[in-house]
C-alpha cells in the first residue's frame, strides 16, 4: 500500500527544493541572491551584475562583464516577425501579450527541450529570453498608445534602455538609478507560486520559454503579482493627512486589504520597502512624505485594530512611490516587475534543469467513494 505523507494546504512552509540561488528569511527581514544581501547588491550593483550572478553564480569581473553585456546585446532587437505580431496583442493586458509574445519568441528561435541540450544551450536560451523580454514589454506599451517600438540604444544601460524605449526619452540619472534598485530588488524572492510553477515545467524537461510563459501566467494571477499602482491609487484615494484615519478604518470594516501592507513570509519589516523608501527620499517629492505619514499611521491603526498580526509595508508600497517618480506610467508597474523577475526564473529553470527528478505531487481524493456502477447507456437517470 502507498504511503502518503500529509502536507498543509498550499504547501506552506513545506521545503520542495535545494536550491543555491537564495532564500527569504521572513522572521529577520532578510533576504539574499546566491549569498549576497540583495539590498546590497541593489546598492553596489548595476542591474547587469546581478544578472550576471543569478545565471553564472557568481560576481562578474569588468572584462566579463563587458563580455557579458557584447553576448546579450543582439538579443534585445526584435525580430522582423515580432514586430509583425506585436501590433495583434494590443489589446490585451500587458502580462497577457508578454506571455504570447515571448511564447513565439522563443518557439522562433527556437528553443529545444531542457532536457536534450547541455548547460551551456540553456544558458544562451535563458539569455535570450531575459534579453528580449524588457523590449516586448515596452514595445507593446508603445504600440498601445499609437507609437512606434523603440530598438534598444547601446550606450545606456539595462534600466536607462527600459525608461528610454518605454518613454522615447533618455531618462535623468536619477530615474534610471532608481528604477534599477527596484529591478534588482525584485530579480527573486524564493518559491513564491510563479518561481515554483516554472521549475514545475522545467522539471518535465520541456524548454526554458514554456517554463517562462508559465511562469508569466501564474504571475498574472491577482493573488500573486501584486500591484504597486494599487498602493498609489490608495494614496489618490485618501488625498490628504487629514483623511488617512477614516478611510484606513472604513476599508478595515469593509474587510478590504490595505495595499502595501502585509506579506505572506515577512514579520517584521519587508528590507525591499524600507530600501525602497531610502530611494524615494533620494529622490525627494510631496508624494514622499505624504507615503510617510500615510505608512506611520496605517502600522499604527493595523497595531491597534489587529493586534495579533505584525503587519507592514511590503515591496509594493515604495515601488509605487519610485517607479511614479522615476516617469514609469502605472500600467507599467507589474510589467517592469516581471522584466526583472524574469531573471530570477530563468536563473531557477537552470538550476532545476540539471535534476532530472519530475515535480509531481499527489492529490487526496475526496469525492463520492468508487467505483460507482456507470448506468446503461451512460445516460443520467
Amino acid at each position: 500500500m502507498t504511503e502518503f505523507i500529509e502536507v498543509p494546504k498550499g504547501l506552506d512552509r513545506v521545503i520542495v527544493a535545494d536550491t543555491e540561488i537564495g532564500d527569504v528569511r521572513g522572521e529577520e527581514g532578510f533576504y539574499h541572491y546566491r549569498q549576497y544581501s540583495a539590498v546590497d547588491l541593489a546598492q553596489h550593483c548595476s542591474f547587469e551584475q546581478v544578472w550576471y550572478l543569478m545565471t553564472r553564480a557568481a560576481l562578474p569581473t569588468r572584462a566579463q562583464l563587458e563580455e557579458f553585456k557584447a553576448q546579450t546585446a543582439p538579443y534585445r532587437t526584435l525580430t522582423p516577425q515580432l514586430r509583425e505580431l506585436l501590433p495583434h496583442l494590443t489589446g490585451a493586458s500587458p502580462l497577457d501579450a508578454l506571455r504570447t509574445a515571448l511564447s513565439a519568441a522563443c518557439a522562433a528561435r527556437p528553443m529545444k527541450p531542457v532536457l536534450d541540450i547541455d548547460e551551456d544551450a540553456r544558458a544562451d536560451d535563458a539569455l535570450f529570453a531575459c534579453a528580449v523580454t524588457p523590449t516586448i514589454l515596452t514595445a507593446m506599451w508603445r504600440l498601445g498608445q499609437g507609437l512606434e517600438p523603440l530598438d534598444p540604444r547601446e550606450d545606456l544601460g539595462y534600466a536607462a534602455n527600459y525608461l528610454y524605449m518605454m518613454t522615447g526619452e533618455v531618462p535623468s540619472e536619477a530615474a534610471a538609478r532608481a528604477v534599477e534598485h527596484y529591478l534588482i530588488l525584485t530579480v527573486d524572492h524564493g518559491f513564491n507560486a510563479s518561481t515554483f510553477t516554472a521549475r514545475v515545467i522545467a522539471s518535465t524537461g520541456a524548454d526554458l520559454g514554456a517554463a517562462l510563459v508559465g511562469a508569466v501566467g501564474a504571475l498574472s494571477g491577482p493573488l500573486h503579482g501584486g500591484a504597486p499602482s494599487r498602493a498609489l491609487d490608495a494614496l489618490d484615494a485618501i488625498g490628504g493627512p487629514e483623511n488617512i484615519d477614516a478611510w484606513v478604518r472604513g476599508e478595515l470594516e469593509a474587510g478590504r486589504r490595505i495595499m502595501g501592507f502585509g506579506h505572506a513570509v515577512y514579520r517584521t519589516d519587508d528590507p525591499r520597502s524600507l530600501h525602497l523608501r531610502d530611494v524615494a527620499d533620494e529622490l525627494g517629492g510631496d508624494i514622499v512624505d505624504f507615503a510617510k505619514t500615510v505608512e506611520r499611521r496605517v502600522i499604527e491603526i493595523l497595531a491597534e485594530v489587529k493586534p495579533d498580526r505584525k503587519l507592514y509595508t511590503n515591496v509594493e508600497f515604495y515601488a509605487g512611490v519610485v517607479m511614479e517618480l522615476a516617469g514609469v506610467p502605472r500600467p507599467m508597474f507589474t510589467p517592469t516587475f516581471t522584466s526583472s523577475r524574469v531573471v530570477g526564473w530563468s536563473a531557477n529553470i537552470l538550476e532545476q534543469a540539471r535534476d532530472s527528478k519530475i515535480i509531481r505531487p499527489r492529490a487526496r481524493y475526496v469525492g463520492a467513494p468508487p467505483p460507482q456502477p456507470v448506468p446503461e447507456g451512460g445516460f443520467a437517470a
